[in-house]
C-alpha cells in the first residue's frame, strides 16, 4: 500500500533503506513504543549501524515505553538499564501497549504489524491527524507508567531447590518445618531464604510468602500469546 502519506514497508531491510533517513532527521522528539525488546531492535539498530541514528541534539527528548514483557529475564533489564544510562528516558507500563510504534517529530509515525510468513510489516505515516492520534496515545500511556529506576530487577530463574522454598514460603511453614521438609539444616534453610528474599525483593518473610506464591502462580499459568 503506497499513498503521499502513508507507505507500507515488509521487513527490516526495507524500514532501514526506504525510512532510515527518518532517524536523522529527528530534532524535537523520539518515541518507541513496544512490547519487549524484539520489535524494533533489528530495523533500528540495523539503521544505527549505517549511520542513522538520531542526533543527539539540544532539546532532543528521547523516550522508550515497553510493556513488563521487556523486564521478562535479567540480561533483558540489564540492556534496559544500557539504554537509559545513555541518557534515553525509559518507562514500563503496566498494561499492554497499544501499538508498537516509533514518533518522529510529531510529523512522522512508524506502525510495526505482526509478522506475516516470519516478515513483519511497516506502515510510515505522514498524516497529521494520524501521527497526533499515535503520540497522544503514547503521552497517556507513558503518563501512568513507571519509571525503569523503579522498576525492580526480574529474579533469577528457578531451580528445584528454590521452588520447594519458595512452596514452604508460601504454606507459611516455619523456619524449622521447613528445613525438615527439605532435608537441610535450619542455618542452610535461613540462607537460602535470606537469598531468595533479596532475589524477590522482600523486606518480611510474610511479604515474600505472598511473592513467592504470586511467582508460582505465574510459572504455572499456561503462556499466553506474544
Amino acid at each position: 500500500m503506497s499513498t503521499d502519506q502513508i507507505v507500507t514497508l515488509h521487513g527490516e531491510r526495507a524500514l532501514v533503506q526506504r525510512a532510515g533517513h527518518l532517524f536523522l532527521a529527528s530534532r524535537e522528539e523520539f518515541l518507541v513504543a513496544a512490547a519487549d525488546l524484539t520489535t524494533w531492535s533489528p530495523g533500528v539498530n540495523a539503521a544505527f549501524r549505517e549511520g542513522k541514528r538520531p542526533h543527539v541534539v539540544p532539546g532532543l527528548a528521547m523516550r522508550k515505553l515497553y510493556s513488563r514483557r521487556a523486564l521478562a529475564d535479567p540480561e533483558q533489564h540489564r540492556r534496559l538499564r544500557r539504554i537509559a544510562a545513555t541518557g534515553i528516558e525509559v518507562r514500563i507500563s503496566d498494561g499492554p501497549i497499544a501499538r508498537e510504534a516509533v514518533v518522529i517529530d510529531r510529523r512522522t509515525a512508524i506502525l510495526a504489524g505482526p509478522p506475516v510468513r516470519g516478515v513483519r510489516p511497516y506502515t510510515v505515516v505522514h498524516t497529521p491527524e494520524v501521527v497526533d492520534g499515535v503520540r497522544s496515545l503514547f503521552r497517556a500511556t507513558w503518563e501512568t507508567a513507571t519509571d525503569l529506576a523503579d522498576c525492580a530487577a526480574p529474579p533469577p530463574p528457578l531451580d528445584d531447590r528454590a521452588r520447594h522454598i519458595l512452596r514452604t514460603l508460601a504454606a507459611g511453614h516455619t523456619d524449622e518445618a521447613g528445613a525438615r521438609l527439605l532435608g537441610v539444616s535450619l542455618r542452610t534453610y535461613r540462607r537460602r531464604v535470606a537469598e531468595l528474599m533479596t532475589a524477590l525483593g522482600a523486606t518480611s518473610r510474610f511479604q515474600a510468602g505472598l511473592l513467592a506464591q504470586g511467582l508460582l502462580d505465574e510459572e504455572a499459568a499456561p503462556a499466553g500469546p506474544r
